[in-house]
């Protein structure tokens, strides 16, 4: 019931090199303990410093500045036609600068970014409220992703429903029309949703939203925060607002808009592949436990990016089980854990673009294995009949 269990995907379809990132990670209990993986990484690994964080958002605002000046400055002033591939430069390189600060941003929400929680938290608010997220709305939902990874009832986000919850609609998405169609909606618009009507998180008696400071996301000592939260998003939308008057509405969905169309669907892609992949196990209130849960998670390669990006697309996992770790030391931790945790460490090299089309065709659903004395255990299926 460990590694190595059938997938969706027969064998004799399977390329070599595909089946060692689709063997299953175990799901019997680790044979060491969180402390002993700590102990395998260097102290200093743990070490937060306010200065080298700070240098990491100097240089991305920086970076996002002088590409906003460039276009504003120079794209309206190319002869011809040059803006029609100029305009798509500058949103796809912003768009990934921009993701780079959301990480940042993401990092001050775990309390990675330094040593003192009130900087974290005025940092995090400012960064995440220019890119339009409520801070600590998703700071303390997030918390309680990380608090219950893997879980079917208790995780918060990108919960997969077994195969009775299913809707009608699927049948007729499960072509490659209907998975472009899916992907394309997700990427635009499932970020968005999520924080404004909580779609593809968990299950809640009652509408859930990220805005709302009395839902049942939160406790009451959340709320006032919550309502900061909101004020933060409220006093960036004004700020837009007056932009739309004084530039037009064109410019700012061409020097903003599209750049944070790029970010919401970099964080939705980020997060969607290192929470799904057919050798990653679910599990049920009577198998869940924090470590199996911390260890049901996914390494990716953007190539590039993954320096853009902080590094949070190929550091997950050790991100999952010490998460106030700064980001410039997750990858020495990384290579440092990998001995340790051996089969539990999960990493998949598949480009991107392949990995999303595979998960999105492969993981449509969970149940356990047919036969298996476990039932608590779920795995990806992609059978609808």
């Amino acid at each position: 019931m460990g590694a190595g269990g059938r997938t969706s995907l027969p064998p004799s379809q399977t390329k070599p090199e595909q089946d060692q990132h689709l063997k299953r990670v175990p799901i019997t209990k680790p044979p060491f303990t969180l402390g002993e993986v700590k102990k395998a990484i260097p102290p200093h690994c743990f070490n937060r410093s306010l200065i080298r964080s700070f240098s990491y958002v100097i240089v991305d605002l920086t970076i996002a500045s002088i590409l906003a000046y460039l276009a504003i400055s120079y794209i309206p002033t190319l002869p011809g036609n040059n803006y029609l591939w100029t305009w798509p430069i500058y949103w796809a390189v912003q768009g990934c600068v921009l993701t780079g600060v959301w990480v940042v941003a993401h990092e001050c929400g775990h309390h990675a970014f330094s040593n003192y929680q009130w900087v974290d938290d005025l940092v995090g608010l400012i960064l995440h409220s220019c890119l339009l997220v409520p801070y600590f709305s998703w700071k303390y939902s997030h918390r309680r992703h990380h608090s219950n990874t893997g879980s079917l009832e208790r995780d918060e986000v990108f919960v997969p429903k077994k195969k009775s919850q299913i809707g009608w609609y699927y049948k007729y998405l499960d072509n490659p029309l209907g998975r472009f169609l899916t992907l394309a909606v997700t990427l635009t618009l499932g970020w968005p949703l999520y924080l404004a009507f909580n779609v593809s998180g968990r299950y809640y008696d009652r509408f859930a939203s990220h805005y709302d400071p009395y839902g049942p996301i939160y406790s009451d000592r959340e709320r006032l925060q919550i309502y900061v939260s909101d004020a933060g998003v409220l006093a960036v939308s004004y700020g837009l607002y007056r932009l739309v008057l004084a530039q037009g509405l064109n410019w700012v969905i061409r020097v903003y808009g599209v750049p944070l169309l790029i970010v919401n669907g970099f964080l939705v892609m980020i997060t969607y592949l290192q929470h799904t992949h057919p050798a990653l196990p679910h599990y049920d209130s009577s198998e869940w436990d924090w470590m199996r849960g911390a260890l049901a998670t996914v390494d990716r390669d953007y190539g590039i990016l993954n320096k853009v990006f902080h590094n949070i697309t190929d550091t997950h996992v050790v991100h999952h089980m010490f998460s106030t770790m700064p980001h410039y030391h997750a990858m020495e931790a990384t290579k440092a854990v990998k001995p340790i945790l051996g089969e539990y460490y999960h990493f998949d090299g598949t480009p991107v673009y392949k990995a999303m089309w595979r998960e999105a065709k492969e993981c449509l659903y969970v149940d356990p294995d047919e036969g298996s004395q476990i039932k608590g255990v779920y795995w990806y299926r992609n059978k609808l009949e």
